[in-house]
């Protein structure tokens, strides 16, 4: 399973950018799709999920302000990040709980990381 991400970039305090990701590959089908951040000297964090079913799940930093969606028959995952803060800055990196076809089990996968800079 491949992950391309897309959407990253330089925002202003306050601005918005909208996230993208997109799974390949011999996928049978998807469970849990995410977003994590990771900012310089900080820990991987999760910043939002989606179940297959459309539950969601946020970070409370990033609560009324993020928003996360999928398109199933696609294979996609979005972020939409509004009022952007400072403190928003990291390297965001998409995240699935897939099953390949022909394999027995879900496996966790990782896409190669989008860098968000919000400056003040």
């Amino acid at each position: 399973v491949q992950l391309q991400a897309s959407g990253g970039g330089l925002v202003q305090d306050g601005g918005s950018l909208r996230l993208s990701c997109a799974a390949s590959g011999t996928i049978f089908s998807i469970n849990i799709m995410g977003w994590y951040r990771q900012a310089p000297g900080k820990q991987r964090e999760l910043v939002a999920s989606i179940t297959n079913g459309g539950s969601t799940n946020y970070a409370d930093s990033v609560k009324g302000r993020f928003t996360i969606s999928r398109d199933n028959a696609k294979n996609t995952v979005h972020l939409q990040m509004n009022s952007l803060k400072p403190e928003d800055t990291a390297v965001y990196y998409c995240n699935v709980i897939a099953r390949r076809t022909g394999s027995g089990g879900y496996a966790n996968y990782w896409g190669q990381g989008t860098q968000v800079t919000v400056s003040s």
